[in-house]
């Protein structure tokens, strides 16, 4: 049992779904091996920086794929003659050396792991480079939190490449040691659009899950917006030659992400997929309710979608 309460169902698809899928003449498709080629990593000198190296190489080698490192950095450029160039100047030196010292040691370490990698260097604003660079990507792997802002505070730049971006978001927290998307699963269903988007982003992963739990939260009131139940959810991932694991899990006291926390822990699971919301037009609001809970002090992975 989890601090909130479980249990209002619990069932296993195949079995439970027999008759339905009968009746309505599915049959179970075979696994479709889904891949994830092209992973793009965010370079950022932070705390959470060996978290996210350290996941994407987990994931670049569990599907054979190739790490890209794009390492973007901005900084003012003040017309000459302005009092404060002189500073400006030497801070962008500064800057620039440590940016270097960074990616001298990072090739250094890359080179000796098992995995095909490149580095992209930019100049500019992170977000943007970043958002370029997804148009070509499989899976965009940041971190949850504000570099300038600390722990505590979601990122506006997970939020702005929610937005825009038309790449799955793989935000891994920085204190997290490895990356196995082979071991059990917890997708958040409401109904929404954007679980859908994100279920269907989630299949490479889902489909090398050694158990997938489709949860929705009793009590969200999100969910009285929406119309596609549960079942609608498994049968797409049923057709994908994927089981899974209907529940629901009664919110309490609890945040929605907390409820969902709790669930995907006392199941053991590695990583949570989730639909992104957010309508802010300010970019450290950019992420919704459930979604800005989640980031703020996630405890495992989350593979976001909008």
């Amino acid at each position: 049992m989890t601090g909130c309460d479980r249990g209002l169902i619990s069932i296993n698809l195949p079995s439970a779904f027999h008759a339905i899928r009968n009746q309505a003449k599915l049959t179970s498709a075979p696994v479709m091996e889904g891949v994830v080629k092209s992973i793009l990593l965010h370079i950022n000198d932070d705390p959470g920086l060996e978290a996210r190296l350290q996941a994407s190489l987990d994931l670049a080698r569990t599907f054979d794929g190739h790490l890209t490192c794009l390492q973007s950095i901005s900084f003012d450029i003040l017309a000459p003659g302005d009092f404060y160039s002189a500073a400006i100047a030497t801070a962008m030196a500064m800057i620039k050396d440590a940016a270097e010292e960074l990616r001298t040691k990072l090739e250094a370490d890359l080179a000796n792991e098992d995995v095909a990698w490149e580095w992209v260097f930019r100049y500019g604003m992170p977000e943007h480079s970043l958002l370029e660079q997804s148009a070509i990507n499989d899976v965009v792997v940041v971190g949850p939190n504000d570099p300038a802002g600390g722990p505590g505070r979601p990122s506006p730049l997970v939020g702005d490449l929610l937005m825009r971006a038309r790449t799955p978001i793989l935000v891994i927290p920085g204190n997290h040691k490895r990356f196995d998307c082979t071991g059990p699963a917890l997708v958040a269903w409401n109904g929404s659009t954007e679980s859908c988007i994100a279920l269907r982003a989630a299949l490479p992963m889902l489909a090398r899950a050694s158990a997938v739990h489709l949860v929705t939260v009793v009590g969200d009131k999100e969910r009285d917006r929406f119309d596609l139940p549960q079942i609608k959810g498994a049968e797409y991932l049923s057709r994908h030659g994927i089981d899974c694991e209907l529940a629901e899990v009664e919110m309490g006291n609890f945040a929605v992400a907390d409820a969902l926390l709790l669930e995907a822990q006392a199941r053991q699971c590695g990583y949570i997929v989730m639909g992104a919301f957010g309508h802010s037009r300010l970019a450290e609001m950019l992420l919704g309710g459930v979604t800005r809970q989640a980031l703020t002090n996630p405890q495992i992975p989350i593979l976001l979608a909008h």
